[in-house]
């Protein structure tokens, strides 16, 4: 908590009609969010358009982007396209990005390191398999998965944002309790003071993704290392703004 800004994202994946938006978009510009930073992720081809919409308080994420500015990479969008549209954040390694496509921790570090250098803001995703969990990993994964975004970030974290989900809470309903999530982002930061800095590991905004909804929202946020939510589902629904609201 502490000075940390409250940090709440949408990520829409890959849902939404022109119509569906325009939904979203009236009940996102009555949510008034005083003291949150809040950022909703459309699929690529509605970016523009929801930019072009939303009230300036509210930021808009790519889902994605690729680790070079240009050439012929079929389907990729690189940080200087989202810079070009007035877009200033991205979010890389999602676990669907990771699991579904193959993405490798390394690729997301390039990734990562590329879109920070062009200037924007990353919210970095990381989290463990049920398997994982059950044997008792999960340190050891979102460990091993933060040291490769360290190996390129070096020591300036300013503009990255660690999200923490687990990936047998995504989409599933299943969410980890609050305790159970503390823990995980607890020793997240005590990681990063050890091997990065202790300025980092009591700057850096460390958000839990999982099956987010209004009514789980308040008991996490009440968590002193959690410092926001990065929803999915729930993100398409008016119950968002109550998620935005979680610290009131």
């Amino acid at each position: 908590m502490g000075d940390r800004t409250f940090f709440v994202g949408g990520n829409w994946k890959m849902n939404g009609s022109s119509k569906d938006i325009n939904g979203i978009i009236e009940f996102l510009s009555k949510s008034n969010p005083d003291c949150v930073e809040v950022v909703v992720a459309p699929p690529t081809i509605y970016l523009n358009y929801v930019h072009s919409k939303l009230p300036k308080s509210i930021g808009v994420a790519a889902q994605n982007c690729y680790k070079v500015a240009k050439g012929a990479f079929t389907g990729e969008t690189s940080p200087a396209m989202l810079k070009d549209l007035g877009l200033r954040y991205v979010i890389l390694g999602h676990s669907e990005r990771r699991n579904v496509f193959g993405e490798s921790d390394e690729l997301i570090a390039d990734k990562v390191k590329h879109a920070l250098d062009e200037g924007l803001v990353v919210i970095a995703c990381i989290g463990e398999l049920l398997e994982e969990r059950e044997a008792g990993k999960t340190d050891e994964v979102v460990f091993r998965q933060t040291k490769a975004l360290a190996d390129k970030i070096g020591g300036d974290w300013s503009r990255v944002v660690l999200a923490y989900e687990p990936v047998w809470a995504i989409g599933t309903g299943k969410v980890a309790t609050p305790d159970q999530a503390q823990q995980v982002h607890k020793a997240l930061r005590g990681w990063l003071r050890s091997n990065v800095s202790a300025a980092v590991g009591d700057s850096l905004r460390i958000i839990y993704g999982g099956s987010v909804n209004g009514g789980n929202c308040k008991e996490l946020a009440k968590q002193p290392d959690i410092d926001g939510f990065l929803v999915g589902g729930a993100s398409l629904k008016p119950e968002f703004v109550d998620i935005i609201h979680a610290r009131k």
